[in-house]
């Protein structure tokens, strides 16, 4: 028989398998890093809006707090108003009767 001579080859087929598994690991770790970096930027902006809701929400209730006060006031106006209007309405019907008397008084005189 003849002799067979052996060519190595660049690398083993075992060790092409776990080149190409070393390769693959290392993509899914860099994926899973950024994966782990975008997740912790959401949790940052979902922090900050929580944050602009609560503020937000703060000012909601200080402007209905001030708009109840606000409404109450012109209520109270209203009433003052509306009081001080029968009042020279009042006032208004006494002259106008005190000025018929007059107007019959001298009526009477110059008869």
């Amino acid at each position: 028989m003849a002799p067979s001579i052996a060519i190595p080859s660049a690398a083993p087929p075992q060790r092409k398998g776990e080149e190409a598994l070393r390769r693959r690991n290392e993509e899914l770790e860099r994926e899973l890093k950024r994966s782990l970096e975008r997740e912790e930027r959401m949790k940052e902006e979902l922090m900050r809006t929580l944050q602009r809701l609560r503020v937000a929400e703060e000012g909601e209730e200080r402007l209905c707090c001030q708009l109840g006060e606000l409404e109450a006031e012109a209520v109270d106006q209203a009433r003052e108003y509306r009081s001080q209007i029968a009042e020279l309405m009042e006032q208004l019907s006494g002259v106008k009767k005190l000025l018929q008397l007059n107007s019959s008084f001298s009526s009477t005189i110059s008869q």
